[in-house]
C-alpha cells in the first residue's frame, strides 16, 4: 500500500494542479492511516514483549528534560547516566548532571538513593518488583526513575493509557541504528518513541511533550550501549557505603533532583 501511494504521489506531482495534488495527498493520507496504526502498535508491542521477556538489561543515556520560566524562556537541562535491571526486581541507575550526582540502587526490598556529590544517602523499604518500584517513586515520592515507562513488565499498557492518535513515520537512524519512528498522542502529552529495527527491538529515543503548558516543554532520553542476558556486567544491587555517607529523610536530600535548587515551581499555563 505504501508502495502504491508513492507512485500515486509521483504521478499526481506531474499531472495535476496544486488543488488536485492537495486532495490526492489528503486521499492517501486517509486511505493508509489505519494500517499505519496498526503497524505502529504491532511494533510498540513487540518492544514491550521483547523488554518483558528479557531478564537483564544495561544501556547508557542521555537525556534532556525542559522547562519553561515565567517570561516563556524554554531552557534545557542536560544530564547523562546508566541503567542496569535484572528482572523482576532489581535495579541500579546512576545520574551525573551539572548540578547533581545520584545513582539508586534497589535489591527486591530496599530502595537506596546516594547524592555521591553531597557524600549523603536516604533509604526507602519497599518490597516487592519493579513495577512496584517505578510506582512508588513516582506517586508517592515525586522521584520517577529514567525511562521508567519502558522498564515496566507491561511497557505497552503503559504507554498507550489515554492514547487517542497514533501515526507509524517510517523509518529514522538515532546513534547510526536505524530505526522505526511511531508518533502518539494522548490526553495530555504528545510522545515519540524510535525502535531499534532487528531481533532486538530496544528504544533508541524517547521523547515527551506536555500539551498543558505553552511552549510545549519536553523531556527526552536518547539509549545507547544497549547489552542484555549475558553481554550485562554481574552487579551488586545491595548498598555499601564506602564513603561513609551520613544517612538522611528523602525530602533532607537536597540537589538530588531533577531541577536545580534555585529553581521554584510554578502552576502550569
Amino acid at each position: 500500500m505504501k508502495a502504491t501511494a508513492r507512485k500515486l504521489l509521483r504521478s499526481a506531482a506531474n499531472s495535476l494542479s496544486p488543488l488536485a495534488l492537495c486532495v490526492v495527498l489528503m486521499l492517501v493520507a486517509s486511505s493508509s492511516a489505519r494500517a499505519d496504526e496498526t503497524d505502529a502498535r504491532r511494533l510498540l508491542k513487540a518492544m514491550s514483549d521483547y523488554l518483558a521477556a528479557t531478564g537483564s538489561i544495561s544501556f547508557q543515556y542521555d537525556a534532556v528534560l525542559e522547562v519553561v520560566t515565567d517570561e516563556g524562556q524554554k531552557l534545557g537541562l542536560a544530564s547523562s547516566g546508566d541503567v542496569t535491571l535484572q528482572r523482576p526486581d532489581k535495579i541500579h541507575a546512576a545520574r551525573h548532571g551539572g548540578f547533581a550526582d545520584v545513582s539508586m540502587s534497589f535489591d527486591g526490598k530496599t530502595m537506596t538513593m546516594v547524592g555521591h556529590n553531597l557524600n549523603l544517602y536516604t533509604q526507602i523499604e519497599a518490597p516487592g518488583t519493579l513495577d512496584q518500584l517505578v510506582d512508588v517513586m513516582r506517586n508517592q515520592y515525586g522521584r520517577p526513575l529514567p525511562a521508567a515507562d519502558l522498564l515496566l513488565s507491561n511497557a505497552y499498557a503503559a504507554l498507550m493509557l489515554d492514547v487517542v492518535d497514533v501515526k507509524d513515520l517510517g523509518s529514522g537512524v538515532v546513534g547510526g541504528v536505524e530505526c522505526d519512528s511511531l508518533a502518539f498522542r494522548a490526553e495530555e502529552v504528545d510522545w515519540q518513541i524510535w525502535i531499534a529495527h532487528g531481533e532486538r527491538p530496544y528504544p533508541c529515543r524517547y521523547v515527551i511533550t506536555s500539551r498543558l503548558i505553552s511552549n510545549g516543554p519536553q523531556y527526552s532520553i536518547q539509549i545507547s550501549n544497549w547489552k542484555t542476558g549475558d553481554e550485562v556486567a554481574v552487579t551488586d544491587f545491595s548498598f555499601k557505603n564506602p564513603t561513609n555517607a551520613d544517612k538522611v529523610e528523602l525530602e533532607e536530600l537536597k540537589g538530588a533532583g531533577d531541577l536545580p535548587g534555585h529553581f521554584n515551581l510554578g502552576e502550569a499555563k
